[in-house]
């Protein structure tokens, strides 16, 4: 059982789905809020401390997609959209947003529970590199496991608990090559139940944090065929 001083935030503008994710959030320990838009959604983000997002991408007014983006701008918070886009170009859009999971709908209350466990275990992780600081490239990049930030050129700069997960798995191996179903394993947790191509997404967001040119990367190499590498030297 989770700890209950974790806070779920449920953003849906279907009451009675609303009403059934409170009530089996509120069952299993957590503090449970709930908006039905998304100007509502990131009022309520901003002024409690969330620990997950329950994100619907279609929301009146201020869309789904929209909320993430905003709260990717200034959280780590794990998102987890909810949403009746099934296709894999949507998930990977949202995963592209800075979504932790994505879960279509409908779906089953187990599922969506097993999902919610999964992402709060990984964003607790310990599983770290060795050097829990460390610096490249003369600090131009700085990375502080154990406080979970990074500095690219001495700004912070936000990473998602997947993204930072990933990131950790790489550098703990520096040279390894890891292929997508390997990082899924070690860095998304054994749960983890969408497409491979979700890694691309998410070490394309790495990329875009972390190089001066993502599209010539220092840090984060691909290896054709293979898959991912951390090179920072």
């Amino acid at each position: 059982m989770l700890r209950s001083s974790k806070t779920i935030l449920v953003v849906d503008d279907e009451p009675k789905i609303v009403e059934v994710l409170c009530a089996l959030f509120e069952s299993q320990g957590f503090k449970v809020f709930s908006a039905e838009n998304g100007a509502r959604a990131l009022d309520i983000f901003n002024r409690e401390n969330i620990s997950l997002v329950l994100l619907d991408l279609m929301l009146p007014g201020i869309s789904g997609e929209e909320v993430c983006a905003a709260i990717r701008r200034t959280s780590r918070v794990p998102v987890i959209m909810l949403t009746a886009k099934s296709d894999e170009d949507a998930m990977l859009s949202g995963l592209g947003l800075g979504a932790d999971d994505y879960l279509a709908k409908p779906f089953s209350l187990k599922e969506l529970s097993a999902r919610v466990e999964a992402v709060l275990r990984r964003t607790e992780s310990e599983s770290m590199p060795l050097a829990v600081r460390s610096s490249w490239r003369g600090g131009d990049l700085v990375v502080d496991f154990s406080k979970g930030e990074v500095h690219k050129n001495g700004a912070a700069v936000t990473f998602t608990p997947s993204e930072l997960n990933i990131l950790a798995a790489l550098i703990a191996s520096p040279g390894k090559v890891f292929t997508r179903e390997a990082l899924i394993r070690v860095a998304l947790d054994d749960d983890f139940d969408g497409f491979d191509r979700a890694i691309d997404s998410h070490v394309k967001n790495i990329r875009k944090k972390l190089e001066d040119d993502p599209k010539n990367p220092v840090y984060v190499l691909t290896v054709p065929g293979l898959g991912y590498k951390f090179a920072g030297a």
